[in-house]
């Protein structure tokens, strides 16, 4: 159905290291949703006089529509859920920002760590090392129904400071998202900096910067005056990337133009983790709610992935192409179990008021 993955998607079932997971991505997509007439895209820099401390943005409390009725079926039912309001970093954090945490703290991430042989049953001890998951383009076309693996690759030794694997760097990519960031790794730096991540209430809010019903962040045209506004897919996914955007990988924080809020890149670059555990049916249930929260853990499932306790995560990415993960919308979801971690998985924080 959609992304479900786990962690090498288990090693292929623990028998090989050259493993891929299913993240961030559908193996049956095409959905084209169909646009009003009416589409007018509205100026996010205009929407709200702004807030703004140490980095982070003010998203104001209240009410609004959460989901959407005509995308994927776990976005449904749209509903009306309440939020107090919160702090927000204005972007996703980046490799200087990681950097700064390591630093001080000398936090070794799960990309940087031996595999436990217990959650891999099977797998030959050769290929339990150290590495995390990353996007190779194939060279010529592929089933995109079939296996991701045709596109995602183990590659051991790859992890944050070297997100392609051995040899690559971040050294220009200093103001990049960071990447190959796991749940804990994400939640080890929230708490360190003081703050946490974001629900997905929380952050739909955020995303939505004061646009009720939109289907795109900045309204409901996808490229008004022929504009991109955010780092996404442009071509045949996934072997031909147009690069319209100028960026064929991610992008440094704050290419694109905020929303409403003064948020910037909640839509497209990297996936961000939330802090809630997942279920496509949990929307079900939860009109009227006010600060909703997911289901328990033993109540998280994914269709991809049955048996796996998983992570919702929101944003899509640089990945993400109309014709195949239109994930780059405010109400898109999807799920990874909290191990996992990818080039195109990041993350931010928020603060309560109170903190």
């Amino acid at each position: 159905m959609f992304a479900g993955s786990s962690r090498l998607h288990r090693m292929y079932a623990a028998g090989t290291a050259a493993a891929a997971v299913l993240i961030g991505v559908t193996a049956v997509v095409l959905f084209q949703p169909s646009l009003s007439a009416e589409n007018v895209a509205e100026n996010p820099d205009e929407a709200v006089e702004r807030e703004e401390i140490d980095g982070m943005v003010w998203v104001p409390g209240g009410a609004y529509q959460r989901g959407s009725n005509e995308a994927y079926p776990e976005e449904g039912p749209r509903h009306e859920v309440s939020v107090d309001g919160f702090w927000m970093d204005k972007h996703p954090v980046t490799n200087r920002q990681y950097a700064a945490f390591v630093e001080a703290t000398d936090y070794v991430t799960v990309a940087e760590k031996k595999p436990e042989a217990a959650l891999f049953p099977g797998a030959a001890e050769e290929d339990l090392v150290p590495g995390s998951v990353v996007f190779v383009q194939p060279e010529q076309d592929v089933n995109l129904r079939g296996h991701v693996g045709q596109w995602w690759q183990w590659v051991p030794g790859a992890y944050w400071r070297a997100p392609e694997g051995p040899g690559s760097s971040i050294a220009d990519r200093m103001d990049h998202p960071v990447v190959h960031v796991a749940y804990e790794d994400a939640k080890a730096y929230a708490d360190w900096a003081g703050k946490k991540l974001p629900t997905e209430a929380q952050w739909e809010r955020a995303a939505r910067g004061g646009l009720e019903g939109k289907m795109y962040v900045w309204g409901d045209e996808m490229m008004p005056d022929d504009q991109h506004l955010a780092n996404t897919w442009q071509g045949k996914f996934p072997v031909e990337n147009a690069v319209e955007d100028g960026h064929a990988g991610t992008s440094p924080v704050m290419s694109f133009p905020a929303n409403g809020y003064g948020l910037y890149d909640m839509a497209g670059n990297v996936w961000e983790w939330t802090s809630d555990w997942f279920h496509p049916q949990s929307y079900r249930d939860a009109a009227g709610e006010h600060n909703p929260v997911g289901p328990a853990r033993e109540e998280s499932f994914s269709p991809s992935d049955p048996g796996r306790a998983v992570r919702a995560m929101r944003g899509g990415s640089y990945l993400c192409a109309t014709s195949y993960c239109l994930r780059f919308r405010p109400s898109a979801r999807s799920a990874t179990t909290p191990d996992t971690a990818t080039t195109h998985l990041g993350f931010r924080c928020i603060k309560d008021p109170e903190e």
